[in-house]
């Protein structure tokens, strides 16, 4: 064998393995460009569509968009709906990209991203809900309190609101760590007590108010909630 012969014996498989990797790069981000582009349009699509049928009305209630303001949350329901159908798209055109180029270590990552992502969105809605729900309730709590003149209306409404947010913050957190046995023992037990709690406190508050008492307090709730 020759020189010649044994150099190309030797460069023309990488020159071969070179030439496959570009053509299967070239695919890869043409793949990508496009699957991205789409997911552009479908979250576009899906923001416009949710505009159209007014789904956001169902976030401007008085007393939600002030709870929303005071907690420094400002979205808009649909964009954010809107992107989060892109961004699952945009994973998913990812992995097929990265599955031609046969990166089985990066796909698997991206797997375990887009199999992680529902429980984010979860976490998510439940922090917007809990900050909808305490500042309802902690309305209800001080207009309860205060007009059965059994204590300090703004304490009691304060120890409501923070406990519906340990709660709250227990329950994001068994999303983000769904394993975790820890999590779930303190979240259980956090339930209970807080169930409890609610379910003690209200039933005071009828034994105690009588019928024209608990009047008077489902008035004075619907106008303290629509300040």
């Amino acid at each position: 064998m020759t020189y010649s012969d044994w150099s190309l014996t030797i460069i023309q498989p990488l020159l071969q393995g070179f030439v496959a990797f570009i053509a299967n790069l070239v695919l890869a981000i043409i793949v990508f460009v496009i699957g991205y582009l789409a997911a552009v349009g479908v979250g576009k699509l899906i923001t416009e569509i949710l505009k159209s049928i007014k789904f956001n009305m169902l976030f401007e209630k008085e007393g939600w968009r002030k709870a929303l303001q005071r907690a420094n949350v400002n979205v808009n329901p649909s964009e954010f709906i809107g992107a989060i159908f892109k961004w699952v798209l945009v994973i998913i055109s990812l992995l097929v990209a990265v599955d031609i180029l046969k990166l089985t270590s990066f796909a698997g990552f991206l797997t375990q991203v887009l199999n992680y992502l529902p429980n984010v969105i979860v976490a998510v809605l439940v922090f917007v809900v809990a900050i909808i729900i305490s500042d309802i309730i902690e309305k209800v709590v001080r207009a309860t309190v205060e007009r059965l003149k059994v204590g300090s209306g703004y304490l009691a409404a304060s120890i409501v609101k923070w406990a519906i947010w340990i709660f709250t913050i227990f329950l994001i957190l068994d999303q983000l760590l769904p394993s975790s046995l820890l999590i779930k023992t303190l979240y259980s037990s956090i339930v209970y007590g807080i169930v409890g709690a609610l379910a003690l406190g209200v039933g005071l508050a009828i034994g105690l108010g009588g019928k024209d008492t608990a009047a008077k307090i489902i008035e004075d709730m619907r106008r303290k909630m629509e300040e």
